[in-house]
């Protein structure tokens, strides 16, 4: 449920692209983020910090391409989330000594604390080359093809690297750990 809430906003703004334009698309997307801060805010009672950042960044791009009828600005908006992200990790990792991944997974995920440090990098890395990769599509392509590559190659190019990350991961776990997750997820999908 969560990972559907989670690109609710994004499918909302595809279908409504596909329907009508950019600029209406943009300002479902605002509304769509913002009721979905409402409801996790409602439901569990507490947003975690990239949903902020998340909702501040969309408000901001967002309204900016509304205000200048300027598609650029909400182009330019997954770029602005991922260097977020990206520079997040490396600064907490090498600036503060603290270990972002670590701090949100290592309830579920017991690992040394060199394979947190690959993981950190691995994920900045991701993280800045989504954000080199988007701008480059977002300035040689058409809206309707950023579009599809937002929707499509961008949640591709994710699922693909969580599915190494998580192959990278298994190699690292304890036995017990791996059977725990296991038994974590299938209780999940219930």
């Amino acid at each position: 449920m969560k990972a559907f809430l989670d690109f609710f906003p994004v499918v909302l703004f595809f279908i409504v692209f596909k329907l009508t334009d950019v600029f209406t698309a943009t300002a479902v997307a605002i509304v769509a983020t913002i009721a979905q801060i409402a409801w996790l805010k409602h439901r569990f009672g507490k947003v975690e910090t990239m949903q902020w950042v998340s909702l501040g960044v969309i408000v901001v791009f967002g309204g900016a391409t509304l205000i200048s009828h300027d598609e650029t600005f909400i182009k330019f908006k997954p770029s602005v989330l991922y260097i977020i992200m990206g520079l997040a990790l490396l600064i907490g990792e090498y600036g503060f000594g603290k270990n972002f991944l670590k701090q949100l997974m290592s309830a579920q995920i017991d690992v040394p604390d060199p394979v947190w440090r690959v993981l950190v990098n691995a994920w900045a890395t991701f993280f800045l080359a989504m954000c080199a990769l988007n701008l480059w599509v977002a300035y040689n392509f058409d809206t309707d093809t950023w579009v599809n590559f937002k929707m499509f190659g961008g949640m591709g190019l994710m699922f693909v690297f969580v599915l190494g990350q998580a192959l990278y991961l298994a190699k690292h776990m304890k036995p017990e750990d791996l059977s725990a997750t296991s038994a974590s997820e299938a209780s999940s999908k219930e």
